[in-house]
């Protein structure tokens, strides 16, 4: 124990070598225990370490002490320096306290215990290690989120859409096997990150772990290991089963070992930052990737493919990009056989440089359908672009793979959606973000890259990671679990997000009516694509016309739901809406940048303390000022929808409502319920036919009353990586309600570059309509109403 010799040794120790003070506490620390039990972990004698890894959360590594490492490689955690540990022991006897940050650490033994309080003395989270390896936590009365994309398979010959859609976690086991699915989900990529409604969210970095949420009051961390560690990579061909896709490297499996983060959620905004920063906050995407997508499969010819993008132009219906499918996946696609990298010749019988030409023309970016090459040309994806020094370049090095990209980039391809790859493993996985990212700015170094792909986990919003929810099957219940996926999604892997508008597999439940309720939920996603098969009757007039050829489903919708010319007009109304809301959308982005919250989110994240939005998968908040509440009950005529605490107006008949209640909307067949949070300011631009498009007309900043309010709008060029520099523009919009005072002014910090100002607003007051005309210089302008 610890006596008057300890002391002034270490005191006297402390003033001969200058000791850092927080090495101090760690020399302090063993001194306090030396007579406990020792920590064994995996069978082998162990240390304990936490230390601060933000604001509002710590890091836990229990480790073997033959591991001389800090914390084991993953590559969804970013690698930077953290604090020496407040807490670093090999043995436990009486109860240690220490602080670390704006959290309360106490560890106790026998078994190994570990309590966290925040700095009100709430509880956070409490740790129980089992001798078995498992990892116990605490369950409370609340709903349980995250855990990655996608959701429970169902059992074979179980009614899929008889089923309730999971957006709890709890009451279940999750074996967490990365998987394709099609269903109501469509892919799992699960992750370790649970997040407690209660106030408290925890992420397990290593091992990988299975979950069990079956019990009320306690949730178990279950390790997975490999039977062995003679680990074959999976390939195309044995895709299908599970030896291992999705996972990490089973060379990479070390027993006993745990490195995990714990948060404090009671502020959820305080978790997501915490979150963003440990695994790499997300960066900015070209601008013109919010705008809407067409994806194509079967294609004719280069005539075909420019006529579709006339007729967008003609029905003066905004687009910004077109996506081919590869050959492969359709008899005609972009390209020979996939995984080629040349263009199909049945399909481009001129120089394809100038049908992208043309495209550019048009102002519309091409997006091109990107299948690996199999193990036996692409053995592993690994290093970096540029290769650093020390890294072998050879058939698995993401620089070789890279270079076969560079003749379609010549031509002027912008983009990629690479698919399949389900074989890789969960480094690979992540590693092909990075190659589609690093790639792109080593052709282009100062030009945002953009990528949709299957597979995602943190780490990838650091390298441009959208991911979009795989092969859904069309049907209500599916349009209804997407709200659900999405949020966990965001909440738990980045913010850029979205679904293929109609579902991908057609059945006799694709309807006009079904597509057009899909598109509206679209419209307030991150990814705003539509996809699947017998594709034409995912554009926006596809179902006014007379025939869906060609055909590409076992199962097609149904030849008399064609000819319905309503469908178009909703469709066009709500890609519309979504280019109006572009610098709203836009600043969003930033702010996921910024803020680690992400541009769909689910009711906790602003009403922590609201019971009733805790568990809600139904609708979701748009930014903190938006709630949308998708319609996706076939023939509806209302719509239920739950109003958090406050004041709320109808983005429609801009009607009042007070919050704290669930009410019942009308609704048409082009009415999706969209609320705006009073107080809120929204700004919302003229219709353009492309993101890039100049318009004449100003941005309408619409003042929703009732409280005052404030909005920072961000923007920057939208294309370059001259953010990254500080070369942007932050305008903060202040409403005062008592005085009816609006005040704008430039927060943009001093000495970076500003994009937009001088510029004219119009601002419009909700639910009044009057309006007022403001210049703004630059200067700090007021203007009262």
């Amino acid at each position: 124990m610890l006596n008057e010799h300890h002391l002034y040794f270490l005191v006297m120790l402390l003033r001969l070598l200058r000791i850092h003070l927080g090495i101090f506490l760690t020399l302090l620390s063993f001194c306090l225990i030396v007579d406990g039990q020792k920590i064994m972990t995996g069978g082998k004698p162990g240390r304990l370490e936490i230390r601060q890894a933000g604001e509002s959360s710590v890091r836990i590594t229990l480790k073997a002490l033959n591991f001389k490492e800090d914390f084991p490689f993953t590559p969804a955690v970013v690698e930077r320096n953290y604090p020496a540990p407040v807490i670093s022991l090999t043995r436990v006897g009486k109860v240690v306290k220490r602080k670390a940050g704006a959290l309360n650490i106490e560890v106790g033994g026998s078994p190994l215990t570990i309590v966290i309080r925040n700095r009100s003395g709430r509880l956070v989270q409490q740790l129980v290690f089992g001798n078995e390896g498992n990892l116990t936590f605490s369950v409370n009365d609340a709903p349980v989120l995250g855990l990655g994309e996608g959701g429970p398979k169902p059992e074979a010959g179980m009614n899929w859409r008889a089923l309730p859609v999971q957006f709890d976690r709890r009451g279940r086991y999750d074996s967490m096997q990365p998987r394709w699915q099609a269903d109501a989900y469509g892919s799992r990529n699960p992750v370790p990150l649970l997040v407690g409604t209660d106030g408290w969210a925890i992420f397990v970095a290593t091992p990988w772990v299975e979950v069990d949420l079956r019990k009320k009051e306690k949730g178990v961390f279950v390790p997975w290991m490999p039977a062995n560690n003679s680990f074959t990579p999976q390939n195309h061909a044995n895709q299908q089963l599970n030896l291992g896709k999705g996972l990490p490297p089973t060379d990479t499996a070390l027993k006993g070992f745990y490195d995990l983060f714990v948060f404090d959620a009671h502020e959820p905004a305080k978790f997501m930052k915490d979150f963003s920063e440990i695994t790499g906050p997300s960066v900015m995407p070209p601008k013109w990737a919010l705008g809407y997508m067409q994806s194509h499969r079967t294609l004719t010819n280069e005539n075909q493919m420019l006529g579709i993008v006339d007729t967008f132009r003609e029905k003066k219906i905004p687009v910004d990009a077109v996506i081919y499918l590869g050959t492969g996946f359709v008899k005609k696609g972009w390209n020979k056989m996939q995984p080629s990298f040349e263009f199909n010749p049945e399909v481009f019988q001129n120089d394809p440089k100038d049908f992208i030409t043309k495209m550019h023309e048009r102002n519309v970016k091409v997006i091109l359908h990107m299948v690996p090459r199999d193990r036996d040309k692409l053995p592993g994806l690994v290093g970096n672009i540029p290769a650093k020094r020390g890294e072998v370049v050879n058939a698995s090095h993401i620089q070789s793979y890279w270079k076969q990209h560079l003749t379609l980039m010549d031509l002027g391809v912008d983009g990629f959606w690479p698919d399949e790859g389900d074989w890789f493993n969960l480094f690979e996985r992540l590693k092909r973000h990075q190659l589609y990212y690093q790639g792109h700015i080593s052709y282009n170094p100062n030009l945002r890259p953009w990528s949709l792909q299957r597979n995602g986990f943190p780490g990838i919003a650091r390298w441009g990671g959208w991911v979009w929810s795989g092969d859904t099957e069309s049907s209500w219940k599916t349009l209804e679990a997407q709200i659900a996926v999405g949020l966990n999604y965001s909440i738990s892997i980045g913010p850029f997000w979205g679904t293929d508008i109609g579902g991908f597999f057609s059945t006799k439940e694709l309807t006009g009516e079904l597509y057009a309720r899909w598109i509206q939920f679209a419209s307030f996603c991150g990814s705003f694509r539509s996809h699947g098969r017998t594709w034409r009757t995912r554009l926006p007039w596809g179902w006014g016309m007379g025939n869906m050829e060609p055909i590409e489903d076992k199962t097609p919708p149904l030849q008399t739901e064609l000819n319905n010319p309503a469908i178009e007009g909703v469709a066009k109304k709500y890609i519309e809406l979504h280019y109006q809301l572009l610098p709203y959308n836009y600043t969003l982005a930033w702010q996921a940048r910024t803020t680690g919250l992400p541009l769909m989110r689910a009711l906790w994240l602003h009403y922590p303390e609201d019971e009733n939005a805790r568990g809600l998968a139904t609708e979701y908040l748009w930014g903190r000022d938006i709630l949308v509440a998708p319609v996706f009950e076939k023939g509806a005529t209302s719509r239920s929808v739950y109003l958090p605490p406050g004041e709320w107006y109808d983005w429609w008949t801009k009607s009042k409502l007070a919050g704290g209640q669930t009410i019942s909307k009308e609704v048409t067949l082009a009415t999706m319920p969209v609320y705006v949070r009073a107080g809120a300011i929204i700004p919302v631009d003229p219709i353009r036919q492309y993101v890039t498009q100049e318009v004449t007309e100003p941005t309408t900043l619409k003042i929703f009353r009732g409280t005052n309010g404030e909005f920072t709008l961000y923007e920057d060029d939208g294309i370059s990586l001259d953010y990254l520099k500080g070369k942007g523009s932050l305008t903060q919009i202040i409403w005062n309600d008592k005085t009816k005072e609006l005040s704008i002014k430039s927060v943009t910090p001093q000495g970076l570059k500003i994009i937009g100002n001088p510029r004219p607003f119009k601002v419009e007051l909700v639910p009044e309509g009057i309006t007022k005309d403001v210049h703004y210089s630059g200067q700090e302008t007021s203007v009262w109403f």
